[in-house]
């Protein structure tokens, strides 16, 4: 499918080594300007009478003058970062918004309030932050300036300060009102329809892929709770049977050694793939939610066009002029978004599949030296063990 081969694509210039062309790539994201740094950490239990909940640390450090101080420490739970993304969606409708994990990440993988499942939290939180830091537009939000400076009460005064009941119920009316228009877009510009496509083909591919990359973290998991049997198997089996003692227990510390690396390789897989293709099926649904938003502003137009005609005068000139500036604004906003996101989405795979096949590669080559040392260390003894007569 040619649709996603720049995704597969090396450039020419690309460094020969795998671990070069990641550090190349992790330099390019830390600019020397970058002027707002943002660290999660911190998670803490909380137990009340109605709830269980997690709060992390916040800890922002900034050089920038619109800030008050240059380094803030907040605690904010799970809802609080679901405030964010709701109030920088509101504000940016056509920005693609980084996704937060579900409420319930990895469910069926881990037990939640588990260690694993709060730092499995923690870090796509701090990810979440950060990838806003970045953003040449969300960064500057107010909104995300109050996340990341109020204080819990404060935080709290400033969410109860949302639109007003009247102004949701219009908000809900001209989201029904665009869906029943139904159909398409009449003038949809070809970029966004190609958009479209690209983003069904991808978030089918990235589906799969992260199906894929689930099902082999299972296997992987489950021949290495198989191989974990067989040391302690031979080791007593080497109590019955002297002749063949110690070879049986070098059997033992080679499966040992390669539990150890089969572990290793699995913690690159949960720590580095799978993260990333998730995050990613979670960017596909976000992205297809950005672009029925701009076919909403578009259909908004659209609309008022149709009725003008429909009048044979200019009543709605005004509105529509307002409408074409906003259809313009949404446009471009989107355009800009889509090139960066679209490099940032390379990178990770890019960064991503070459860690998982770094991994390996080291796996193998671990587990082929231990049992090539220990057949070698055999050779030995039964050539010692031969009669002199008996050797060629």
């Amino acid at each position: 499918d040619t649709s996603l081969t720049e995704v597969n694509s090396f450039s020419s210039s690309v460094p020969i080594s795998p671990s070069s062309m990641i550090n190349q790539y992790k330099l390019e994201d830390e600019p020397e300007l970058r002027d707002l740094f943002i660290t999660v950490d911190g998670p803490e239990s909380h137990i009340t009478a109605i709830e269980t909940f997690i709060t992390y640390r916040v800890v922002t450090k900034t050089s920038r003058g619109e800030f008050d101080s240059s380094e803030y420490e907040v605690r904010r739970r799970y809802q609080d970062f679901l405030w964010l993304k709701s109030k920088l969606e509101e504000a940016h409708p056509t920005l693609i918004i980084p996704p937060l994990p579900e409420k319930f990440i990895m469910k069926g993988m881990v037990e939640r309030f588990s260690d694993e499942f709060i730092e499995t939290r923690r870090k796509a939180l701090h990810k979440f932050l950060n990838r806003i830091a970045d953003h040449p537009t969300l960064t500057f939000n107010e909104d995300f300036k109050i996340f990341l400076t109020a204080q819990a009460w404060e935080l709290s005064s400033h969410k109860k300060q949302g639109p007003g009941l009247l102004s949701r119920m219009g908000q809900t009316v001209r989201a029904v009102a665009s869906s029943v228009r139904g159909g398409g877009v009449k003038n949809r510009p070809e970029m966004f329809t190609e958009m479209n496509s690209y983003m069904e083909a991808f978030s089918q591919k990235i589906n799969v892929l992260d199906k894929i990359a689930h099902r082999i973290y299972k296997e992987e998991r489950e021949y290495f709770n198989e191989m974990k049997e067989y040391g302690p198997i031979h080791t007593l089996w080497s109590a019955s049977e002297e002749d063949i003692a110690e070879s049986l227990k070098g059997v033992a510390s080679c499966i040992d050694k390669c539990c150890k690396a089969t572990e290793k390789k699995m913690a690159g897989l949960s720590e580095n793939l799978l993260p990333i293709l998730h995050e990613y099926v979670l960017y596909s649904e976000i992205l297809m939610g950005v672009l029925k938003r701009r076919d909403q502003i578009q259909g908004e137009l659209d609309s008022k066009i149709d009725a003008n005609k429909k009048a044979e005068k200019d009543l709605f000139s005004e509105e529509i002029g307002k409408l074409e500036d906003k259809v313009e604004c949404a446009n471009n906003a989107l355009k800009a978004d889509w090139d960066r996101w679209k490099q940032n989405m390379q990178c990770d795979m890019r960064s991503a599949f070459t860690n998982v096949a770094e991994n390996n590669l080291r796996y193998y080559e671990e587990c082929l030296a231990t049992w090539e040392s220990f057949l070698a260390s055999q050779t030995v003894e039964l050539h010692m063990e031969e009669d002199p007569e008996d050797r060629p």
